[in-house]
């Protein structure tokens, strides 16, 4: 099968797709998905290098979100709810292949009203944004929210997430380009540029001279978001796309009465399985009301060129949820072949 192979760590544009790796065998508990799209995450260029908190033996196929459908030849497990042919997303080792087998419980339905590619891009940045708000943050509606990297996968999703619990948020990103889609995609209700110098000022001119209540931050800007956080205020540490690990000012936590808050979703199947299902459901039900809904990046890019849209979110050069197409859906298929 077509995949992307970790033979040696290397970064992800010194790689290349193979058309000759084995398929995965599902072992106990396990299915076998066909994988149509998968959602490009910053972690993958860190696990190619070798650079990752997770990094499975060598040789292993990259990516770790898809959407597809249960194959025609997977096994089902007992208590399994799939069948063959049934449309799902998911999350496990092996996204950025033709074939992934993953435990069942790893996988949700994909709702009739969207495409493998909005749901390629569901499983690691939608409930990783709502348990952070939700459940280590707290959040309340009327509260001030200060979302950094605002237009990035899970960034734009914490901004919708955000406004559907009635908070007021304020998107944080590099550009003015990047601004204008938080507010447009993401509903935010004002928009800043981190780039520029002494930005936190208007965060506190924005809040009345508060402050923000929650600061949600995949980027590793908590150290200068502290200077705009109010009392009592919650920063959650969701990631360090710019590529350090910030040391912090620990007498700012006490002075502000603040606290600081880690979210590592991918730990609560083993750690927390029971709030896996509810985070899903209240998620699934945001989605059906249309008060939330995937953004996926202009740009969708194909199988081959997997490194190109690897690099581009490494860049920053991307917004909302960047997804490879790794075979066309059937609906394409025919109208190619006609």
């Amino acid at each position: 099968m077509r995949a992307f192979v970790i033979n040696e760590y290397a970064h992800p544009s010194k790689i290349s797709v193979v058309s000759n790796a084995p398929e995965p065998k599902a072992g106990k508990g396990q299915v076998l998905v066909d994988v149509y799209s998968a959602g490009l995450n910053y972690f993958d260029i860190l696990q190619a290098q070798g650079k990752y908190q997770v990094q499975p033996p060598r040789p292993f196929v990259l990516g770790n979100e898809f959407a597809g459908k249960i194959a025609s030849n997977s096994p089902i497990p007992d208590g399994c709810p799939f069948r063959p042919g049934d449309r799902v997303f998911g999350g496990g080792q092996g996204a950025y292949g033709e074939k992934v087998a993953v435990p069942w419980q790893s996988l949700v339905a994909l709702p009739d009203n969207m495409t493998y590619d909005q749901g390629a891009g569901l499983y690691v940045t939608w409930p990783t944004s709502y348990e952070a708000l939700v459940g280590r943050a707290g959040l309340k509606a009327g509260e001030w929210v200060l979302v950094t990297a605002s237009a990035g996968g899970v960034g734009i999703a914490a901004v919708q997430l955000a406004k559907a619990l009635g908070a007021k948020v304020i998107a944080a990103a590099g550009s003015q380009e990047k601004i204008d889609l938080s507010v447009r995609q993401g509903g935010a209700d004002h928009g800043i540029n981190y780039s520029k110098e002494g930005w936190q000022k208007e965060v506190l001119k924005l809040t009345g001279g508060k402050g923000v209540d929650v600061i949600y931050d995949p980027v590793g800007l908590i150290r200068d978001s502290l200077k705009c956080i109010a009392w009592k205020g919650r920063a959650i540490v969701v990631g360090f796309a710019a590529g350090s690990i910030e040391k912090l000012p620990l007498n700012l936590v006490l002075l502000k009465n603040i606290s600081i808050v880690g979210i590592h979703w991918g730990a609560y199947t083993k750690f927390e399985p029971s709030r896996v299902p509810v985070v899903w459901q209240s998620l699934l039900d945001l989605f059906s009301s249309g008060r939330a809904k995937p953004v996926v990046y202009q740009e969708t890019f194909p199988f081959e060129r997997l490194a190109d849209g690897l690099l581009a979110l490494e860049q920053r050069k991307t917004w909302g949820k960047v997804i490879v197409r790794i075979r066309e859906p059937e609906s394409a298929q025919t109208k190619a072949r006609l």
